[in-house]
C-alpha cells in the first residue's frame, strides 16, 4: 500500500508537535551531572519526546541505540577513556532501549562519576531490567521518570476540551497509544502490532518468563476482571497453573507500564478487605486489543461500566504522577460487599468517587466508610463531569 507523502508529513507533524507534560520536568533536570533515567513501554513516544526537548540542543546530542548489537559492545564494561571515544565531544548523550545493555548501571555510574561535562539520559522499555541494573550503581547519581500514552489532559492541551469529549467514546476503545492516535483508522491494526511487540516479544525474554500461552490466559482474565477484586487463586485456576507464577507474571506485567495495581484501603473497619487489590490497565486500547472487543457502539458493550472506570482511574494517576503529588490511591470493600471505587489519602483526610458512565438517579456512599473516616469530599464522576476529576489534581 502506497502512502500520500504529504499526509504522513502532517501526521509526523502533529505527533510531533503534542506536547508531554514531562518535557518541562526533564529540562529542569538536564546539566543536573546526574543520570536522567526515562520508563515507560515501547511506542509510548519516549525517543519522541527526548528528540524534540528545547533544552537538548540536537547538534550538541548523540543518539545511541541499545538495541542495536554494535552499540550494546560499545557500552558494556567500558572504562572511561573508551567511552569518551565513543561520544566524540558530545555534551549530552542519550541512550535508548538501555535495558538491552549488559551492566548499564555499572556504565552510567563511569560516565556520572567520570565525564562531568557529559549529560546522560537513558531510557527503558522494560523498567524492572534497566531499574536492576541501575538501583544500587546509581544510588544518588540519578532522576527517574515515567511517561505513558498521552494523557487526557495532554490530548486536551492540544485539542482542546470540546474535540477531545467529542472524541470520549473513541478514546474508551482505542485509547491514546502515540501511533494509535495519528494513525486514524488503522487503530485495530497499530493496537495488535504494540500488543503483540510489548506484551510477549519483551516480557518473554525476561525473568525466565517463557509460556506466550499463559501470559495471554492471565492477561484476557486481567483484561475481564477490570473493575472487580482480582483474585491470584481464580486467576491460577482458569489458566492452569499455580498462584506463585500468577502473582510472578502479574508483576512483571506491572513492572512494565502494561498495568497496575490498586489496594485496598484497611484501617478502622473490622469487616475491611485486609489485602484486597483491583488491577487496571494504563491504556483503554491495550485491555480492548487483548480481549479483540473494538465494538465503538457504546450501548451495544456489557462492559463499559469497566471500560469507563478503567479510563477515569488510569487518567487520574497520569495527572497525580506528571503533577508530582504523591497521593496514596486506594479502593474500599467490606466482607458485606460495601464498596467504594476509588480513594485518595490527603494529608487531611479521603476524598471518595464512584464512577458511572451515566448519571445516577442518586449516588449512596457507605455510611460505615463516612463514620469510620475523615472524608472530605464524595463525588460521582459521569461523563459529564469529567473536567476537575482528569484535568485539576486536588491539592489540599
Amino acid at each position: 500500500m502506497e502512502y500520500d507523502p504529504k499526509l504522513l508529513y502532517l501526521l509526523l507533524k502533529w505527533f510531533v508537535m503534542i506536547k508531554r507534560f514531562l518535557e518541562e520536568t526533564i529540562c529542569k533536570h538536564i546539566d543536573s551531572q546526574k543520570a536522567i533515567l526515562l520508563f515507560g513501554a515501547r511506542q509510548v513516544g519516549k525517543t519522541t519526546l527526548l528528540e524534540n526537548l528545547q533544552c537538548l540542543p540536537q547538534k550538541e546530542t548523540l543518539f545511541l541505540n541499545g538495541d542495536e548489537s554494535d552499540i550494546r559492545e560499545l557500552l558494556t564494561n567500558p572504562n572511561s577513556t573508551r567511552l569518551r571515544h565513543v561520544f566524540g565531544g558530545y555534551k549530552f548523550v542519550v541512550i535508548d532501549e538501555a535495558q538491552g545493555i549488559p551492566e548499564i548501571g555499572l556504565t552510567l555510574k563511569i560516565i556520572v562519576d567520570k565525564m562531568k561535562e557529559v549529560q546522560v539520559i537513558a531510557t527503558g522499555s522494560s523498567a524492572f531490567e534497566l531499574m536492576n541494573h541501575t538501583s544500587e550503581p546509581l544510588t544518588g547519581r540519578k532522576f527517574e521518570f515515567k511517561l505513558f500514552p498521552f494523557s487526557f489532559s495532554e490530548m486536551v492541551e492540544e485539542n482542546g476540551f470540546v474535540e477531545e469529549m467529542r472524541m470520549l467514546e473513541f478514546r474508551l476503545v482505542y485509547g491514546c497509544y502515540p501511533e494509535v492516535v495519528v494513525n486514524p483508522g488503522k487503530e485495530q491494526k497499530f493496537l495488535k502490532l504494540i500488543a503483540g511487540s510489548y506484551l510477549y516479544k519483551d516480557l518473554l525474554r525476561l525473568e525466565n518468563i517463557r509460556k506466550s500461552e499463559l501470559l495471554e490466559k492471565i492477561l484476557k482474565a486481567l483484561a475481564l476482571q477490570v473493575g472487580s477484586e482480582v483474585s491470584y487463586n481464580e486467576i491460577s485456576k482458569l489458566c492452569g497453573t499455580d498462584s506463585k507464577t500468577v502473582e510472578k507474571y502479574i508483576n512483571v506485567l506491572e513492572k512494565a507500564y502494561v498495568i497496575f495495581k490498586l489496594p485496598a484501603l484497611s484501617r478502622n473497619v473490622r469487616t475491611e478487605l485486609k489485602k484486597g487489590k483491583k488491577i487496571y490497565f494504563w491504556d483503554n486500547g491495550i485491555r480492548n486489543a487483548i480481549i479483540n472487543n473494538f465494538t465503538t457502539i457504546i450501548s451495544l458493550r456489557k462492559d463499559i461500566g469497566a471500560m469507563w472506570e478503567n479510563f477515569v482511574i488510569s487518567e487520574r494517576m497520569k495527572l497525580h504522577y506528571y503533577h508530582q503529588t504523591n497521593i496514596n490511591c486506594y479502593f474500599w470493600r467490606t466482607s458485606q460487599q460495601q464498596e467504594i471505587d476509588f480513594i485518595e489519602e490527603y494529608s487531611n483526610g479521603f476524598r471518595t468517587y464512584e464512577f458511572k458512565w451515566n448519571k445516577p438517579a442518586k449516588a449512596k456512599f457507605s455510611k460505615t466508610f463516612l463514620n469510620s473516616y475523615d472524608v472530605l469530599e464524595t463525588k460521582v464522576i459521569t461523563k459529564n463531569n469529567l473536567e476537575s476529576f482528569l484535568l485539576e489534581p486536588s491539592f489540599l
